[in-house]
């Protein structure tokens, strides 16, 4: 069975990072997008998304996710990504997400 979403978030510096848990379908993503949209009309410009406790991410939560970089590209932003489990990478990777995304192992390698 999986897990029911569950997001938490705070800001590190400039960056506001986001934590999920479970799976990144539908209604997963939309709490990323709502989350993001709380601090977006802030001015904030870097996102990093910690998926280590989600292993599963479906054709509408990466429709999320592409929504948040658009946003962000439009201000000069980036989404990053950490603790991306093989398979998520690759799907990730297959999708294109990483011409507008950047992965990196923790908050302090986003300058």
């Amino acid at each position: 069975m999986i897990k029911d979403f569950e997001l938490t978030s705070n800001m590190v510096n400039d960056v506001l990072v986001m934590k999920t848990e479970g799976y990144i379908n539908n209604a997963g993503g939309e709490k990323i997008a709502q989350e993001f949209d709380k601090h977006y009309s802030s001015g904030i410009t870097k996102v990093l998304i910690d998926i280590e406790k989600s292993n599963v991410v479906n054709s509408i939560g990466i429709s999320f996710l592409i929504e948040v970089i658009e946003k962000l590209n439009h201000k000069g932003g980036k989404l990053y990504f950490s603790n991306l489990d093989p398979s998520i990478e690759k799907t990730f990777t297959i999708m294109g997400l990483f011409q507008f995304a950047d992965k990196v192992s923790s908050v302090e390698e986003i300058k």
